[in-house]
């Protein structure tokens, strides 16, 4: 059976990336991803926020630690992982994070960045021309 694991996201880092370096030695940043939605219900705009843990290793991790921050906007491909783990108590724990291998700096460096989730959502469908 033939299976396709493949994230596209679009949005705003919600913190500075954390770089951490495994036991063998392999760079791992981790950092929050706000990913806007604006659309319409009935007369009325509405915003919403998906928001999304990212994980990227090696050398992308660590170009992502030096040279983004907080409300860098980043284009980013990847791929989703699901792990589980059994935290202290003996309760079970589960989460869904995307593990980029492609990150795309929309941000320069020193620019300052606008939280506006205006700025940063798809254009309404309205706004396409077609």
């Amino acid at each position: 059976m033939a299976s396709f694991n493949k994230v596209l996201l679009m949005g705003n880092l919600t913190r500075d990336p954390e770089l951490r370096y495994t036991a063998s030695g392999a760079a791992v940043a981790s950092f929050g991803l706000a990913v806007n939605r604006k659309f319409k219900q009935g007369e009325e705009w509405k915003d919403e926020v998906c928001f999304v843990d990212i994980t990227v290793w090696a050398k992308q991790g660590e170009n992502c630690a030096q040279y983004l921050n907080k409300g860098s906007l980043v284009f980013l491909e990847g791929r989703l992982n699901y792990q589980t783990w059994e935290a202290d108590g003996g309760q079970k724990r589960s989460k869904l994070e995307v593990v980029a291998n492609n990150v795309q700096f929309l941000t320069k460096q020193g620019e300052k960045v606008s939280m506006d989730p205006d700025t940063t959502s798809a254009p309404a469908a309205d706004d396409i021309p077609f």
